[in-house]
Formats: C-alpha cells, structure tokens, sequence
C-alpha cells in the first residue's frame, strides 16, 4: 500500500502542477503540487522502512520513469521532464542516505532528512528547468522567489506530516508491517 501510496502522490503532484497556474504569494512562486512533496519524502521514509535502502533506489527508480512519462504526457516540455527527474533524483537520494545514516528518533529523521529533501528539489529544479538556464520560464530576477516559495511550503508541509505522525502516534515499527 506504501509503495501505492508513493508512487500516486509524485504522479498526483505532476498533475496538479500541470493543471493550475502557480500560486503567487506575495514575493513568493509556488507550483499547487508543492504542496505534496513533503508527504512523498515522508512516504518514501516508510517505503524505506518497510523494504530496505537497496530496495528503495529501485522504487525510485520505476517513480523517476513515471514521474517523467506523466510530465511528459501532461504537456511539460523535455527540458523541464529533464529538470524535474535530476532534481526528484538528487532530493531522493539525499533524503535516502540521511534517513538510513542519522542516527535520531524516527521522527527527527522523517523531518531533517524530508527538509532537506525539498530544499535540494526546489533549487535544483528551479535553477535547471525554470530559470534562463533551463526553459527561461522564470527570469533571474525571479528564480529566488520562486526557490523560496517551494521550499517555504516543502518544508512546512514536512513540519505538518511529521506533527500529524507524532500526534496520531504513528511510529517506525507501528507502520512498518
């Protein structure tokens, strides 16, 4: 169901950010499918638990191929397909190995490893796919309030995912079966 659950919401993620214009929020820039990034690190943490770090690398793997298939199809041209699969590459490869070698509670792990995550995904994938070195959808003048837009809501919808697991009591070895 995990694995479901992963796969679903990276695909959901492109969707949404195909469908509605950005959100501009004051200063900020932020895609509607920034939204669910934070729960794709967190879900991706419980994939990890569940089937190991090895294991993991190969679902990110089948999840990088159809995030790129659903881009593609969903009208986003070849450079932000590109831009889009290294920065979901690089996030998820960071938030992997953080996650598997901090040696925290599950929840501190969950949060650092998923914060990083969204922030690697955010300036990667703005400054390779959006700004005049990628397809020039976002002037330079730009590309930092479009950066800290999603990382603003990455990284507090991490904080919400993680709050949510502590207050519902969802631990490690609860959802690891």
């Amino acid at each position: 169901m995990r694995v479901l659950l992963y796969i679903s919401v990276i695909i959901l993620a492109n969707v949404i950010t195909a469908k509605f214009a950005p959100l501009e929020l004051g200063m900020f820039i932020i895609p509607y499918g920034s939204f669910l990034i934070g729960a794709t690190f967190i879900l991706r943490d419980f994939v990890q638990n569940k089937y190991g770090k090895k294991n993991t690398y190969m679902l990110i793997g089948i999840a990088l191929m159809l995030s790129a298939v659903s881009s593609y199809l969903l009208g986003d041209t070849l450079w932000i397909v590109f831009a889009s699969a290294v920065s979901f590459l690089v996030s998820e490869a960071f938030d992997t190995e953080i996650y598997s070698r901090m040696k925290k509670s599950f929840y501190t792990r969950v949060l650092y490893s998923g914060t990083v995550g969204g922030i690697l995904d955010s300036a990667i994938f703005v400054i390779v796919g959006l700004s005049p070195l990628g397809a020039g959808m976002v002037p330079w003048a730009g590309v930092w309030s479009a950066i800290l837009g999603q990382i603003l809501i990455k990284v507090v919808m991490q904080f919400v995912g993680v709050f949510i697991l502590q207050f519902t009591n969802i631990s490690k070895r609860e959802f690891a079966n």
